[in-house]
């Protein structure tokens, strides 16, 4: 067994380091990049339940934020969703598992929107927890040969090599993160991961050398979170506990807001947890474990509050550091290491 003594970094363990900046305020920097011919800011709504919505797609469409839809919608409601909201569809990501019936699903969907002129997603998503079987290269690769019109992300794995192996099978963007999400127990179940900074510090040149991009996945609690991710080298940055908890989410197992001694809650968890596993797959199969957890967490209004703080941050950031436009953040940013990135004394901020 051999031990890689060199200590790996997550968010919490560094601060970026602010530099003369000819910028004066935030409206100067700009945001967005190209996603497949599409300008969007580079910020996906993970494919989770109560992230992943056809309602949170549509109130993320307006500030250009992308958004991942969960795969457990019906080839009846994506068609119902493609077909009738044309000018959000181009900001909602399809999202597939591996299995027969994920494929045929998407194979139904693509012939249906050919067969009746309804615009089709800029791009797919391939999601597994683990992608780094030779069964999950080969789907990506047979994917990406029989739909090369569609965009495609793949993931989530965490090493240079896999990315480079991705990139070569036809993904265009390759999802980054095991074990980050704050819902997700990968890392306490199974003893496997790897800090969510140093892994996107880490991937970032392997994608740039095999002409594709990658999409931090995880591990983001704040703006300054999804900063630093941007900073680290991430072209795209998904999030899921940030956005739960909105109205936007509030569809499915997690339509019902909870009141406790007059505070609104709502339920959330891991796509890998027991209780999406009852959900979808009637309860966590003999030969696996769960690897999520569920939680309730504060109720949180609508969406746009969130997104309002959200790209706040990241702009600030970037006139701290002299960025004009966001992947500037990569190649002017600093980090350092820190002990403590901010002050509790009045408790959590």
């Amino acid at each position: 067994m051999k031990i890689d003594a060199e200590i790996k970094l997550d968010f919490s363990d560094v601060l970026l380091v602010p530099k003369q900046s000819d910028l004066y305020s935030r409206q100067q920097v700009d945001l967005e990049v190209d996603f497949f011919d599409l300008n969007v800011v580079p910020v996906v709504a993970a494919n989770m339940d109560g992230v992943g919505t056809f309602e949170m797609a549509m109130a993320l469409s307006k500030d250009k934020i992308l958004t991942a839809l969960n795969k457990h919608y019906t080839l009846q409601s994506l068609i119902d969703f493609y077909d009738t909201e044309r000018d959000v569809a181009p900001y909602a990501i399809y999202s597939l598992g591996t299995t027969d019936s994920d494929l045929s699903k998407f194979e139904e969907f693509h012939n249906f929107c050919i067969d009746n002129d309804i615009p089709h997603p800029r791009a797919v998503c391939i999601d597994v927890a683990n992608g780094y079987t030779s069964k999950f290269a080969d789907f990506v690769g047979e994917f990406a040969e029989n739909y090369p019109e569609y965009g495609l992300i793949a993931g989530n794995v965490v090493t240079p090599e896999a990315v480079e192996s991705l990139i070569e099978c036809g993904a265009d963007i390759v999802k980054i993160g095991i074990g980050p999400g704050s819902v997700c127990t990968t890392r306490k179940m199974t003893g496997v991961g790897y800090p969510q900074l140093s892994a996107v510090l880490e991937c970032y040149d392997a994608a740039e050398s095999a002409h594709g991009r990658i999409m931090s996945d995880g591990g983001c609690t704040c703006p300054g979170d999804v900063a630093k991710a941007f900073a680290a080298g991430a072209h795209f940055v998904m999030l899921g506990g940030i956005f739960a908890g909105h109205d936007e989410g509030l569809d499915g197992a997690q339509r019902e807001i909870v009141t406790t001694l007059g505070t609104k809650s709502v339920r959330f968890y891991g796509m890998a947890s027991k209780a999406a596993q009852e959900l979808y797959n009637g309860g966590v199969a003999e030969y696996r474990a769960s690897e999520g957890k569920e939680v309730m967490i504060p109720y949180r209004g609508k969406v746009s509050d969130s997104v309002k703080n959200l790209l706040g941050g990241v702009r600030s950031a970037c006139t701290y550091v002299g960025a004009e436009e966001l992947y500037q953040l990569y190649h002017k940013g600093k980090f350092i290491k820190v002990n403590r990135i901010i002050n509790e004394v009045f408790g959590p901020s």
